[in-house]
């Protein structure tokens, strides 16, 4: 399993993770749900106390990745498959995103 914390403006609000099947599973953490005054990351994945599941990377996350030649470059770079969503989203979301939310990779949970 690959899990990554997921962070809206610096404060962590939930977790992705890629289980050993390659399902994907997000979820809020409870402090971020019960806080009103914190907004759901995407409008795609609204706050709720239970977790996201999908076969396939969420598209809100699949949408962060770099494509064409950025794409190549990174996977070279980091000499990973291009179809390794989850590690591509994770050696470039964490500084490399466009808006409020990145993603830092972390150990197994």
């Amino acid at each position: 399993m690959r899990s990554a914390k997921v962070l809206y403006k610096n404060k962590e609000a939930g977790v992705l993770a890629q289980q050993d099947d390659g399902t994907f599973v997000f979820h809020y953490h409870p402090q971020w749900v019960e806080d009103a005054s914190k907004p759901p990351i995407s409008l795609t994945l609204p706050k709720t106390h239970e977790p996201y599941q999908s076969r396939h990377l969420f598209p809100f996350f699949y949408h962060m990745l770099p494509e064409g030649t950025n794409k190549q470059v990174i996977c070279h770079k980091f000499r990973m498959d291009e179809d390794d969503h989850m590690g591509i989203l994770m050696a470039v979301a964490k500084t490399d995103a466009i808006g409020a939310v990145s993603v830092l990779k972390t150990d197994m949970l």
